[in-house]
């Protein structure tokens, strides 16, 4: 099912019920149930929960600080866990109350993961603290995948062979001053606008800070001038309005704050709903191609949570 349905405290009637101490969910899902308010949160017995855990795609600090403040109370260890089904196993995470934490970081390598950041253009390893780059591994590790079934040839090529020496995980990612990770989602989501190299995690991050922004999704589009443009999808919190004109431009002037001007959205679509599947996962290749108008291309949708998002979004794009 999905985490609103048959009601958004779903979750925490669960938690109660069942006396649940380790609680495992995506920033999507963290994302909605915010949206709806903290009223679903409150009212019950969350004392059983110990750890907090989330995975999926980067969590933004906001959604991190609602996890940690109305779920865990404060008190909760919260574990923003890496990985991928290739890896089959963590591989950037905090230990449970022996690591320190940071809101929107997964923290450091753990045991027996040799990461390194690699310069995107030459993969030349980048040393040291203070660096932005692609994640990679440069060593095997016990569970790391073996194979494609049927199709060992791409394995190599996707995994293996951009970075010689180092398995590619696809993703960019920032070591900060203390050595913690930041990861910036997928090398392939990342925008360049003019020569500037811009993260979609970044934008969504900035966008999110905005107090009348409940969740989001950023895409890059081609632009004849500036090669690629910014165009995001905002859905809102309920008391805010989805036709409000002056509240897009204020969302525009909200990434250049936190940004700059080369970061600002050429679009802002005020919606009521994205395209995710049930477990959460916004799916933002659909989003792409409605913004390119390859609506004859979407693919399979009916694993999406909702399908009628679609057409909405359809006739959303097609207005604006």
């Amino acid at each position: 099912s999905i985490p609103t349905y048959p009601t958004a405290s779903r979750y925490w009637e669960m938690v109660a019920k069942h006396k649940i101490t380790q609680f495992y969910t995506a920033p999507t899902a963290i994302r909605a149930l915010r949206r709806l308010g903290d009223q679903w949160v409150e009212g019950h017995d969350l004392s059983s929960l110990r750890v907090l855990g989330t995975v999926g795609e980067p969590i933004n600090p906001e959604a991190w600080h609602w996890y940690n403040d109305k779920v865990g109370k404060g008190r909760c260890a919260v574990v923003d866990t890496y990985w991928q089904t290739e890896t089959g196993s963590h591989v950037v995470t905090p230990l449970p109350g022996a690591i320190p934490t940071k809101a929107g970081s997964a923290t450091l390598p753990f045991f027996g993961i040799d990461l390194a950041i690699l310069d995107s253009v030459t993969g030349k390893e980048m040393v040291g603290n203070d660096v932005t780059g692609v994640l990679a591994i440069r060593r095997p590790w016990p569970s790391i995948a073996r194979t494609i079934f049927g199709d060992h040839q791409r394995f190599l090529e996707t995994y293996l062979k951009p970075y010689h020496g180092f398995y590619f995980t696809g993703d960019g990612a920032t070591r900060d001053k203390d050595g913690y990770i930041w990861i910036r989602g997928r090398v392939d989501d990342v925008i360049n606008v003019s020569g500037h190299r811009l993260s979609t995690a970044e934008i969504e991050s900035a966008l999110i800070m905005h107090h009348s922004v409940a969740e989001t999704a950023v895409i890059g589009a081609n632009d004849d001038v500036t090669g690629q443009c910014i165009h995001a999808f905002v859905c809102l919190k309920p008391g805010f309005s989805a036709i409000s004109t002056d509240l897009s431009k204020e969302l525009v002037l909200q990434v250049r704050r936190v940004i700059g001007p080369f970061a600002a959205p050429k679009k802002v679509y005020l919606v009521e709903d994205l395209p995710k599947t049930r477990s959460g996962k916004i799916m933002r290749r659909i989003l792409r191609k409605i913004v390119a108008g390859e609506i004859d291309t979407l693919g399979d949708i009916s694993t999406l949570a909702d399908p009628s998002v679609v057409e909405s979004l359809i006739n959303k794009v097609a207005s604006s």
